[in-house]
């Protein structure tokens, strides 16, 4: 077997000898990062992960918005705005990524009115701003956001921060997509503030925001921090037609000043890590989507027992700590749960939320529905596939 070189100049220095000849870190920083081991401050930025729904989701006013298909990124329609986007996770993705975020108009609004705007965002901790290395109430220390767009229709969009600890501040920037149905990279780099406060807690700190409509009273100057600004007045109307199909992936927040040739390499993670970072906010306990169907019943919710005869307690531990007491999502009806005991087994409609904490909940069914002797111990399952049970803590 042949021998592999030794990197002799790096045994001098005191670093890791590399085999091959290679380089080796003396530092244990990379890509311009001050920590490489640190996570991304964006979550998902490479839309894998989508707990609530892998399909497609119609999104507009009052129907669906907010956090709808791919984790981390909701969409929003503000002061009632106008149209249809219908959201998902898509494969169409560039070199190097394997999913995106699709926004495909499916409901046009040709006039926007003047408080109106669309946009899709994703909310960072304040703690996690606070501590990620960015001296963020000095003009010249920067963060740079970098993504990759494609999108039908060209022209002047707008990405926007906004951050509402201490006094609201919104710094609006412009990019531009430059040819139809390709994939480009933009890479934006935001100075600080002396105005940006950041509290050392894990409520909102930053909004990261893409912008697809604004009106004219929600926009502003280009580059500047102000008040309020979703958007210049460059901005496109990506909801003017239903041809209008646009994709994101690719999302990294970088502390420091970069440009598209010197940002750092995009920081994969493992499925498994990318995942338990989005349970932080919001975790699929149970769905009849996806369960695999076993002799009549789904996925297993928990197991417990009844504290009287027509009273089933059950608890859940959650395998990842969430941001803060969460609050339960159910889509219950007729006969959507069953829980089995020693002896038989009753349907029932709906879960009931009773105790939680970040690590752990407790939830209940209603005992008109399911009956049984004082201790015995149960297993409640999914028994429809519409049926679903999550907890929260979105921000």
């Amino acid at each position: 077997m042949a021998l592999s070189k030794i990197d002799v100049a790096n045994m001098v220095t005191g670093a890791v000898p590399v085999a091959n000849g290679g380089t080796a870190l003396t530092s244990g920083f990379a890509n311009g990062r001050t920590n490489n081991q640190m996570a991304p401050l964006i979550v998902n930025g490479d839309m894998a992960v989508a707990q609530r729904n892998t399909g497609t989701v119609a999104q507009a006013d009052s129907s669906n918005e907010g956090y709808a298909t791919v984790d981390r990124f909701q969409t929003q329609f503000a002061n009632s705005a106008g149209g249809t986007i219908t959201t998902s996770r898509d494969t169409t993705a560039p070199t190097g990524f394997g999913q995106s975020m699709k926004f495909d108009v499916t409901s046009a609004d040709t006039s926007v009115g003047s408080t109106h705007v669309v946009y899709t965002s994703q909310t960072v901790e304040a703690q996690v701003m606070r501590n990620s290395g960015w001296d963020y109430t000095s003009s010249s220390s920067y963060i740079t956001l970098s993504f990759q767009i494609r999108s039908s229709k060209t022209g002047t969009y707008c990405v926007f921060l906004y951050t509402n600890d201490g006094s609201a501040k919104m710094y609006t920037a412009e990019y531009t997509v430059s040819s139809a149905d390709t994939w480009e990279q933009k890479v934006i780099a935001i100075p600080g503030n002396s105005n940006l406060t950041f509290n050392n807690d894990s409520g909102n700190g930053v909004q990261i925001g893409w912008t697809w409509a604004c009106g004219t009273d929600r926009d502003g100057t280009a580059e500047t921090w102000s008040d309020l600004a979703f958007a210049t007045s460059n901005q496109v109307n990506f909801l003017d037609s239903t041809s209008n199909v646009a994709y994101i992936t690719g999302v990294q927040l970088e502390v420091g000043q970069f440009t598209s040739s010197t940002l750092p390499a995009f920081q994969h993670e493992s499925f498994g890590d990318n995942l338990a970072r989005c349970q932080r906010y919001y975790n699929m306990l149970a769905s009849g989507a996806v369960a695999t169907t076993n002799g009549g019943y789904n996925e297993r919710l928990g197991v417990g027992y009844f504290q009287g005869s027509s009273l089933f307690f059950f608890i859940r531990d959650l395998p990842v700590a969430l941001r803060a007491n969460p609050t339960i999502e159910t889509v219950s009806g007729t006969n959507y749960f069953n829980v089995s005991r020693d002896g038989g087994e009753d349907n029932c409609d709906d879960i009931i939320f009773y105790t939680s904490s970040p690590n752990i909940i407790s939830m209940r069914v209603d005992g008109s529905t399911a009956t049984g002797s004082q201790g015995d111990p149960g297993i409640i399952s999914i028994n429809n596939t519409a049926a679903r049970v999550a907890v929260t803590a979105e921000l």
